[in-house]
């Protein structure tokens, strides 16, 4: 199966990248991949064994799912291994270099829709936390 990787290099301190990522007041800023959309929930469990569930909803709200999985391995501010609700296998990593933090994300893809679609998705995503944690 084929992995996708999205990756995003952020101007921040890995401190405040790491709180962007992980807290629930500010998932709820940056977890949606368009401007028609939001998530209006967070829930996160940041402990081996603990999940997050993060509703993603359409703002018209003509739709609405639960993106949630179960967390296998944590490294603070280094590294974080998930399950999938669907069972596929996801990692992130978060590397300081010089001034700034990259956050890279390697996934299995699913069935439904396109490898191109499914990284385009991600990457909006990434793409928001980005502004976000530079704002």
């Amino acid at each position: 199966m084929n992995e996708i990787t999205v990756k995003t290099i952020i101007a921040a301190t890995i401190n405040k990248v790491w709180q962007c990522w992980t807290q629930t007041e500010h998932i709820t800023e940056w977890n949606f991949a368009g401007e028609d959309w939001h998530c209006p929930k967070a829930d996160n469990s940041l402990v081996p064994g603990g999940e997050f569930h993060f509703i993603m909803a359409a703002k018209d709200g003509s739709a609405s799912f639960d993106f949630w999985g179960t967390y296998i391995k944590i490294e603070t501010e280094k590294f974080i291994e998930i399950i999938l609700g669907d069972g596929r296998k996801m990692s992130v990593t978060f590397e300081v270099i010089d001034d700034a933090t990259t956050v890279t994300e390697k996934f299995e893809p699913e069935e439904i829709n396109t490898l191109e679609l499914q990284k385009a998705g991600w990457q909006a995503i990434l793409d928001n936390f980005k502004k976000h944690a530079e704002g």
